[in-house]
């Protein structure tokens, strides 16, 4: 069996400014989303472009137009006419756009049905989020349809109609997205868009306060925090029958990180190996071959869902079976629809000798919309010099899935990664199962505490565990890491270990793509 090529189980995302080529798709999509209202006209968007390309932007998937935003920049005022978005919008044409304005002015969102239930809508958000802390702006204001209201105009009015959905008893799906995004609810507009049938006419005034805003500040550039979320999940191991059993549960943790608006979640080591509950009994080895049959549902199962739950995923490992050989593979699922792998390194002598796992030969990095990462699978990351080869390469975050049998066996990993902080001045996840499978032979009892690990030194949490699961339960723990603060302990921390090295005695010499390397 040759490597499975991953390029066919991406999907291609591109969040990018809108262009004139995109013209006839945007209309279309328009009356998909729109049935029945006024379609923007070509000159109001050539206008758009020609005046703010920034703030008019749009997600491409396979090449298809799957949403689209528009946006202009204004100087707030109380007394604007917020409430008539033809004046606020220069009727669509933006020509009032103010290029020193302190505020952005959302004018529409569109998500094409074919694409709903992606969170599509947060990316957009995000988007328009970042153009806000880019230019330095002081908020994003909106005014928000609510089709829900229809349904309910015969037996409430719009006003208590909104605080339904703002107290939870009611869902929008415009308005209740919004809300989840950031917005909070300013005011109510009648007669903002007539046509608006769904509506009854009405629209919300909302608004997104920019906390990084400086008043009368040069536009900002760089932000001082550079926070990431990180879950990591403890996965209970337990005897299912069918493939479909294990996504469910998976989705349940991948659909819990996207709602705490996670960057990352973090499978443990072989969790797949439950499937083995559901074959045919055979001997170890060639069990741990018939797994990598469930390869394709696996990879096509993960990239639907950071895709669709907006979160880059480490899913765990997989036994993969390329060139006749079996190896023990970790894949990374970006939210942009892209994926990556690293198989490991090193193999402990019970993978050998029940399952027959070959090795790797390289230490893989891995850009992501949320910096350079590496991903070492259990065994590995009680080698220094993988990490060391990482941390040279750019990594500032390792994430480990595990999978170890006892106490002893876990510490091993712990102290390591703990270690490993301290070594290199980065952070460290780790996630493990627990649970049992009984009849599955080297994967049938488990031990974990799943954490994450910082630097030791005053700035760090203490005893440098950021956070960490209570052991042998199935549940999730959720950190926020500073990317920034990294750097700095690098340059001026109680102690400069990466630094300090001397080089002039020791190195770690590599062998990586037939060159000779090293640290």
């Amino acid at each position: 069996m040759v490597p499975i090529d991953l390029k066919e189980y991406e999907w291609k995302i591109n969040l990018r400014q809108l262009t004139m080529d995109d013209f006839e798709d945007l209309i279309a999509m328009q009356e998909r989303c729109f049935p029945g209202m006024t379609l923007w006209k070509r000159d109001q968007i050539e206008s758009q472009i020609a005046t703010f390309p920034e703030g008019q932007i749009c997600i491409e998937i396979d090449g298809k137009l799957a949403a689209s935003s528009s946006s202009l920049m204004l100087d707030y005022r109380a007394e604007m006419s917020w409430h008539d978005w033809t004046k606020v919008a220069d009727e669509g044409y933006i020509r009032n756009h103010n290029p020193k304005g302190d505020t952005l002015y959302g004018i529409e969102i569109m998500v094409d049905p074919e694409f709903r239930g992606l969170k599509l809508s947060r990316r957009i958000y995000d988007g328009r989020k970042e153009l806000c802390r880019k230019k330095n702006l002081a908020r994003i204001i909106i005014g928000g349809r609510i089709p829900g209201y229809g349904q309910h105009a015969d037996k409430m009015t719009a006003r208590e109609y909104v605080e339904a959905i703002v107290d939870k008893s009611l869902f929008d799906s415009v308005l209740t997205a919004q809300i989840s995004n950031g917005f909070s609810l300013r005011g109510l507009i009648s007669d903002y868009f007539p046509s608006d049938t769904a509506s009854r006419g009405y629209a919300t005034f909302l608004e997104w306060l920019n906390l990084d805003y400086q008043k009368g500040a040069k536009r900002r550039f760089h932000n001082p925090v550079e926070p990431i979320r990180i879950a990591a999940v403890q996965y209970l191991m337990r005897p299912i029958s069918s493939f479909d059993e294990m996504a469910q549960q998976c989705e349940f943790f991948i659909d819990v990180a996207s709602d705490y608006k996670c960057d990352f979640v973090l499978f443990p080591e072989l969790f797949t190996t439950q499937l083995l509950s559901c074959v045919p009994t055979s001997r170890p080895g060639q069990a741990a071959r018939q797994l990598s049959e469930f390869t394709p549902q696996y990879l096509d199962f993960f990239t639907e869902m950071a895709v669709k739950y907006d979160v880059n995923v480490i899913g765990g490992s997989h036994f993969a079976v390329e060139q006749g050989e079996l190896f023990n593979i970790s894949y990374l699922f970006r939210r942009d629809g892209t994926l990556g792998k690293q198989y490991k390194l090193h193999i402990t002598p019970s993978e050998r000798k029940w399952w027959g796992v070959s090795p790797g030969n390289k230490v893989e990095v891995f850009d992501t919309d949320c910096g350079t990462i590496a991903i070492l699978i259990c065994y590995d990351i009680e080698f220094p010099e993988l990490v060391r080869i990482a941390a040279q390469k750019g990594a500032q975050l390792i994430f480990v899935p595990f999978n170890t049998d006892t106490k002893h066996g876990y510490l091993r990993i712990r102290h390591c990664a703990l270690a490993r902080c301290v070594e290199n001045h980065l952070y460290v996840a780790v996630s493990g199962c627990t649970g049992n499978l009984p009849f599955v032979e080297n994967s049938d009892i488990h031990y974990a505490q799943s954490a994450i690990f910082t630097p030791a030194d005053a700035e760090f949490s203490r005893d440098a565990v950021a956070a960490e699961c209570n052991a042998n339960i199935e549940t999730m723990i959720i950190h926020d890491l500073d990317l920034e603060m990294l750097r700095r302990h690098k340059e001026s921390g109680s102690v400069q270990n990466w630094n300090d090295r001397r080089r002039d005695l020791y190195k770690v010499v590599y062998q990586e793509d037939g060159e000779e390397k090293e640290v």
